[in-house]
């Protein structure tokens, strides 16, 4: 089974976390074993504009229907085709899909690489404090 893991985060760490990695794979040190696939968002107002319901519903589609064009993933999810194509267009640029030559006619077919999708969001509800002025609770 491959997973796609869907992180909200603090921009500043998933800097310092992707230089990291840069580090290591120039040091060879990142291993087969190392290799995850995550896209991580750096607010959860990022996650919310690029992963909208309708895009889950169209990633889903097409992973559970393999269409072999834009247009047919669009008539799956009874949508317009420029909005379809658009969307997929997007969803390529994050990672989430591709879209391959070698549908009918020439047509790009788009192929979701993930059999699961999971989402870890940090959503603090307060702003940073300090420990000690944390309310004290019974």
């Amino acid at each position: 089974m491959t997973t796609l893991h869907i992180t909200v985060g603090d921009r500043e760490q998933l800097r310092e976390d992707t230089l990291q990695f840069v580090a290591d794979a120039e040091e060879g040190l990142a291993g087969e074993g190392d290799e995850r696939s995550i896209l991580q968002f750096g607010t959860y107002d990022d996650l919310v504009a690029n992963l909208t319901p309708l895009r889950l519903e169209l990633i889903q589609a097409i992973a559970e229907q393999n269409p072999t064009s834009m247009r047919e993933a669009a008539r799956l999810v009874d949508r317009d085709v420029s909005d379809v194509h658009s969307d997929l267009k997007q969803l390529e640029v994050l990672g989430i899909l591709s879209l391959e030559e070698g549908g009918p006619g020439g047509a790009m077919q788009p192929v979701v690489p993930f059999d699961r999708i999971e989402m870890h969001i940090d959503y603090p509800l307060l702003k940073d404090r300090d420990a000690d002025s944390a309310p004290a609770s019974a």
